[in-house]
Parts: structure tokens; sequence; C-alpha cells
């Protein structure tokens, strides 16, 4: 199975988003990000030309984050896995398991979530991994049981390279 890990775009300032009086789950993207999420989704599907299951975090930017992906990729249809937006790396993994042994997964979530996981899923020790900015992918591939540790790494993009990518 391979595994991207796709950190949400660019969404609205948290302090200036908490001045409307809603909670933070609901912040969303700024036209800015979907800009570049778009051009980002673009190069990302010149490396991975195809996606099986798209899942995200439940939080708004991440939904947003997600559409702007399952367009680029045709009209994926969007899961909602809960422990996207919870952090909870377990239950991730328990997720994971119900997915095929050849699927390729793109899972859309937030920091410190994702750096946290790619360093779990590679060493088997969550630590400092490499800093994900908004918009940025990991690709990692297992070619055994869904395990902390056993993942290995394809490649890490940042979003400017992924805009450059998709041209």
């Amino acid at each position: 199975m391979k595994l991207l890990l796709i950190r949400h775009a660019i969404a609205q300032d948290r302090f200036e988003f908490s001045r409307t009086g809603q909670s933070d789950y609901y912040r969303p993207l700024t036209e800015r990000g979907r800009t570049r999420m778009a051009r980002g989704a673009a190069g990302l599907l010149t490396v991975v030309p195809q996606i099986d299951v798209l899942a995200t975090s439940p939080l708004t930017r991440a939904v947003q984050t997600a559409e702007i992906v399952a367009e680029a990729y045709g009209g994926l249809r969007i899961e909602h896995a809960d422990a996207l937006g919870t952090g909870d790396g377990q239950a991730f993994l328990e997720w994971l398991g119900d997915t095929g042994p050849e699927d390729v997964v793109a899972a859309v979530g937030h920091e410190p979530h994702m750096s946290d996981w790619a360093a779990w899923l590679l060493t088997g020790s969550r630590h400092d991994f490499a800093l994900v900015k908004k918009g940025s992918a990991i690709l990692l591939e297992f070619e055994g049981p869904l395990r902390p540790g056993t993942a290995w790494l394809h490649w890490f993009l940042a979003p400017a390279q992924l805009r450059r990518l998709g041209g």
C-alpha cells in the first residue's frame, strides 16, 4: 500500500478567524491557499497518477483541500476519517487496515500529525521528522503489515515543488 500524507493548504489566520466567534474547526482556506493547492494538486497528479482512496480530517480547511485534490483527479469520492482530525495515529493505522494492499491512499490532515505520523511510520518512534508546510505531500509505502517503523519513503515534496510540477 502507498500512503500519501497531505497537509491542508493555507487557511485563514487563526487569530483573525477567532474574532468571528466560530470554532477553529470551521476555519476555511484562503483564496491564495485554494489557488496554490489547485496548482499543487496538478503537480501531485504528475507523480501520483492514481489515488484509490482519498480521506480527510473533518475540519473545514482539510475538507476543502481534499475537494481540490479530488477535482484534480477527476472527481474522487472523499471519505472522512476522524483520526486525521484528532491525530490519533493508532486509530488511523486501524482505519488504514481496511484498505487494500495495492491501494494508493491519500490522507489530508494537519500539523503536527503529518510529520509525527511520517516519523512514526518510517522509524517506529515519534520525533521531529521535518517541517511539513501547508500544501506539502509525503509518499510512503508499506510492503507488508501496516505497523510503525515498516514504511519507506518515496519522496517528500514541498508546496513550491508540487506547483512547479503542475506547470
